[in-house]
């Protein structure tokens, strides 16, 4: 009987031994997996709003890691034209697009129209500048927009401005700025009497007002078209990203930050 025992007892300590080892083996051939860094591309604009949707979107897929570039769309589609790594472009014109599209540097079935926006005059709190007209006044003497040849809010500037028939005649005033936020940053400081920028840029001012708003038709339609990018090392994740910045959720964030809607 007691070498009965003796011979159970070795049996349980071998299936112990063999169970530990395999769980034990078991641990390391599944390792945890690594978790996807996205780098996006996005319109200097969009700073407020991308990074509270950051933080909802991680929060939900901790397994993705989100880095933005912030610059000009004219700026980021250089970038990317010149082998920048991103993995989404979100752009504050169709033209920059456009050009990536032409260059096949964009996946064309991901490409479609985000956001829309509003161009404003602002000027500091007690500027006695109350419309466009009077930037010809001499209480005007600077006026920054963004350089319109590689910056949307720039380029939509001048559309409105020459519309109006008020370009030749604040030409002389201009201070160019390299994107959106330097123009905000040029009138918040008083480096400037006045700028053109987006409503939503209007969010986080402090020292300035809305003097006016562009009109209606006076440029080409604001619109913010993103789309993943060819050389995606994760298209998938992009796509899901892209996916959620579309979805409703997100949505009401942008308009909370200044963003249209755009009609489905």
């Amino acid at each position: 009987m007691k070498r009965i025992f003796i011979l159970l007892g070795i049996m349980l300590l071998t299936i112990a031994t063999v169970t530990g080892c395999n769980n034990g083996k078991q641990a390391v051939d599944t390792p945890k997996a690594e978790p996807v860094s996205l780098t996006i591309a996005a319109a200097a604009s969009l700073q407020d709003a991308a990074q509270e949707l950051k933080t909802i979107y991680t929060d939900k897929h901790p397994d993705i890691q989100i880095t933005y570039t912030f610059a000009s769309s004219g700026t980021l589609q250089k970038q990317i034209e010149e082998g920048a790594p991103a993995d989404l472009f979100i752009s504050a014109g169709k033209s920059q697009m456009d050009a990536l599209v032409d260059k096949k540097l964009i996946k064309d079935d991901s490409r479609q129209n985000l956001l829309g926006n509003e161009l404003v005059l602002i000027a500091k709190k007690d500027s006695n500048i109350s419309s466009f007209e009077d930037l010809t006044d001499k209480s005007a003497a600077k006026i920054s927009i963004g350089t319109p040849e590689t910056v949307p809010a720039g380029k939509y500037a001048k559309e409105t401005l020459t519309t109006m028939n008020l370009w030749d005649k604040v030409q002389p005033k201009l201070v160019m700025a390299k994107d959106v936020r330097q123009v905000l940053t040029y009138v918040e400081t008083g480096n400037v009497d006045a700028g053109l920028v987006y409503r939503s840029d209007t969010v986080q001012m402090k020292e300035s007002k809305i003097v006016a708003t562009a009109p209606a038709g006076s440029s080409k339609p604001i619109v913010y078209p993103m789309a993943v990018i060819a050389s995606s090392k994760h298209p998938q994740e992009a796509a899901d990203f892209e996916a959620f910045l579309a979805s409703d959720e997100a949505m009401q964030v942008f308009i909370k930050y200044g963003f249209t809607a755009l009609p489905k």
